[in-house]
């Protein structure tokens, strides 16, 4: 493994630093916030932070220049998100836009498409949200139940979405829907780019614990689309997801938050029974078993950007990072929140220990074990594909959709 940068790798790094150097000055990152409510004024400086990156070569490093990137390496694009992690940059809505629903535009799009939407979504003029999860269907997207119908040109789109991510803020989602209930479930799905402003589309935001309301639930009542904004071959819908949510795998596969560092900054200021609690035999125990699964994540990660850095694909090893990640944020939430006794209760940024870092974590951390893929989809990817252990048995195999029974209604 090879820790240091190449020349050319250390000369993008320093400019890296320097454009963020000059746009986004270093502040406290203890005061980030984990998960609050996104507000139009934080839409704003997302679109606005993003802009200036894409008009520095910096939003699409991996891009074709005619899109507005850079052309650049795998490598070049690590090494940005390390530098800007450093900096307390503005909250983005821009994950699944440029992150996930672009790749795969530039991946299906038709001529007319890829001249549309790319450029618009790296420069902040449009926000895209992923119009996935059903009620329904839990983890087993390919159980979906939203329904288009073939009306001439266009597509009559009926049923329900939900948990989508700023759907409320979003310009534009990316749409799996089922157009043929009798065939087999992954074979019957066609996908689709939606306006979200299309008469008969409702966003409803949810409640959640933390007070926010950062994803809704999506309903479609007779919504026209044109066949247009079909993204790849009618049925062929599955294959166009398994691209989109390879994408939202890497995406969000970092679990945000408190990490060791933090955790053992708490333990050195909180006192358990007159002594330091990071004096105390059990919490250095906890404290060391966070340290190595942190350096098993940093060194693993390290191990696929030496593979990128030497022209190679990356191992199996990234599909275990979320996996641990999420986990182990949940349980550092938890115990910095045992760690502060009855003062665990505050919230309040200014009152709080840490300005509230780990209440606010403990609120969010279990989406971080759904969002992309849960802790058992996980698994079974990592045990079938990775390990080529037995695949689960299924039920519904060889079954058209419509004949899958279900429960009585």
């Amino acid at each position: 493994m090879d820790f240091s940068d190449t020349p050319e790798e250390a000369a993008f790094r320093a400019e890296a630093r320097a454009f963020l150097d000059a746009h986004m000055p270093l502040k406290d990152k203890s005061r980030a916030q984990v998960s609050r409510a996104m507000t139009p004024e934080d839409v704003a400086a997302s679109k606005a932070w993003q802009r200036k990156k894409a008009e520095h070569g910096f939003a699409g490093i991996l891009w074709p220049r005619s899109y507005g990137g850079r052309e650049g390496t795998p490598m070049q694009q690590i090494i940005f998100g390390q530098e800007e992690e450093r900096y307390a940059v503005p909250t983005t809505v821009f994950n699944q836009g440029v992150g996930m629903a672009m790749p795969t535009v530039m991946t299906y799009g038709t001529p007319e498409q890829l001249a549309r939407y790319p450029r618009p979504a790296l420069f902040g003029d449009e926000v895209w949200c992923q119009l996935f999860s059903e009620p329904a269907a839990g983890s087993d997207l390919a159980g979906l139940r939203t329904r288009a119908v073939r009306d001439g040109d266009d597509w009559v789109i009926d049923g329900q979405k939900i948990w989508t991510s700023y759907a409320h803020f979003a310009d534009f989602g990316m749409l799996v829907v089922r157009t043929d209930p009798a065939v087999a479930k992954h074979a019957g799905l066609t996908f689709f780019i939606v306006d979200m402003k299309t008469p008969g589309i409702e966003i409803r935001p949810i409640r959640q614990i933390s007070g926010t309301s950062n994803f809704s639930e999506v309903f479609f009542s007779e919504v026209r689309i044109p066949d247009s904004q079909r993204l790849g071959a009618v049925e062929e819908g599955w294959k166009v997801a398994l691209t989109m949510l390879a994408n939202e795998r890497f995406t969000v596969g970092r679990a945000e938050g408190p990490d060791f560092d933090e955790i053992l900054a708490l333990t050195q200021t909180v006192d358990l029974d007159g002594v330091r609690a990071v004096d105390d035999s059990a919490v250095r125990e906890r404290l060391a078993d966070w340290y190595v699964r942190s350096a098993g994540i940093k060194y693993t990660r390290l191990r696929s950007q030496t593979a990128l850095s030497r022209g190679k694909a990356p191992g199996p090893e990234n599909s275990i990072l979320k996996l641990v990640s999420a986990t182990k944020l949940q349980e550092i939430a938890a115990f910095g929140i045992d760690l502060m006794g009855m003062a665990g209760t505050v919230t309040d940024p200014e009152l709080a220990a840490m300005h509230g870092l780990f209440q606010q974590a403990l609120l969010y951390a279990p989406s971080k074990r759904i969002a992309g893929g849960t802790d058992e989809i996980l698994r079974n990817i990592i045990a079938e594909r990775v390990l080529g252990l037995p695949a689960d048995i299924r039920a519904d195999k060889g079954l058209a959709f419509n004949q899958i029974p279900t429960g009585a209604r």
